[in-house]
C-alpha cells in the first residue's frame, strides 16, 4: 500500500473539501485519464485496486500514472469503547481528492482499451468520476 516514509505529525485534523481542485486538474502524461467528479476521501488500498485493474486489463502495455497519493492518516477508536481518554489510533491513510482532480492517466494504449481500463478502475473508487481525454480537458476544467 502507499503511504508516507515519515510524517512531521502522527495524526491530524479531518480538513474540509470544499470547493474545486485548482492543482491536478490537467491531464499532463497521458492521453487519457479519470477525473473525480465529487470530493472523497480514497482510501490506499483503493488506489491500489484500481491500478491493478488497469495494469491487468492493458496486460503491462502502455503506461500507467498516479496522479494522487494517500498523505492523510485517518484514526480510528475500537468499537465497544466509551467517549474521551483521547484520539484513537492510525487505522489508513488517504488521498483527500476534490472534483475536478485528475486521479489516473493512461497512456500508449488504443482509446477504446484506455477507455475500458480506466472503465474499470472507476468501479474500484468510492467516489464519482469521469473519463477525460487530454483535448476534452486543453479548455480548462468545466
Amino acid at each position: 500500500m502507499l503511504m508516507p516514509k515519515r510524517v512531521k505529525r502522527r495524526k491530524q485534523f479531518r480538513g474540509t473539501m470544499t470547493g474545486k481542485a485548482m492543482r491536478g486538474n490537467k491531464i499532463t502524461y497521458g492521453e487519457f485519464g479519470l477525473v473525480a467528479t465529487e470530493p472523497c476521501w480514497i482510501k490506499s488500498n483503493q488506489i491500489e485496486a484500481a491500478r491493478i485493474a488497469l495494469t491487468r486489463y492493458t496486460k503491462r502495455t502502455g503506461h500507467v500514472w498516479i496522479k494522487i497519493f494517500p498523505d492523510k492518516p485517518v484514526t480510528a477508536k475500537p468499537a465497544e469503547t466509551r467517549m474521551g481518554s483521547g484520539k484513537g489510533t492510525l487505522e489508513y491513510w488517504v488521498a483527500v481528492v476534490k472534483p475536478g482532480r485528475v486521479m489516473f492517466e493512461i497512456g500508449g494504449v488504443p482509446e477504446e482499451q484506455a477507455r475500458e481500463a480506466l472503465r474499470l478502475a472507476m468501479h474500484k473508487l468510492p467516489c464519482k468520476c469521469k473519463i477525460v481525454s487530454k483535448e476534452d480537458l486543453e479548455g480548462g476544467v468545466e
